[in-house]
């Protein structure tokens, strides 16, 4: 939070309390199946996975994995540049 505080001029009190309003937001979007696109940067979403059955490594035994959702992130070109370029 500290660079977060010095590079907006805000209080560290203040920047942080921003940056959980951000992912807080993010979070609840995500929540609600709704994607979260931040040009430039990047975009957030939910991943549906299925239910699938595995295998447990100790004992061989098959083992049902339960359908569950995923967040993720895809990179947004000037992230991805800014960071391939540095």
């Amino acid at each position: 939070m500290a660079a977060v505080s010095t590079n907006a001029g805000l209080s560290k009190q203040d920047s942080s309390r921003c940056v959980e309003t951000i992912l807080d937001t993010i979070t609840n979007a995500l929540k609600r199946g709704e994607e979260v696109r931040i040009v430039g940067f990047g975009t957030f979403s939910v991943s549906h996975r299925k239910a699938t059955t595995g295998r447990n490594p100790r004992t061989g035994e098959s083992i049902q994995i339960p359908a569950s959702k995923r967040p993720k992130f895809s990179v947004g070109k000037a992230l991805k540049d800014a960071v391939n370029n540095s």
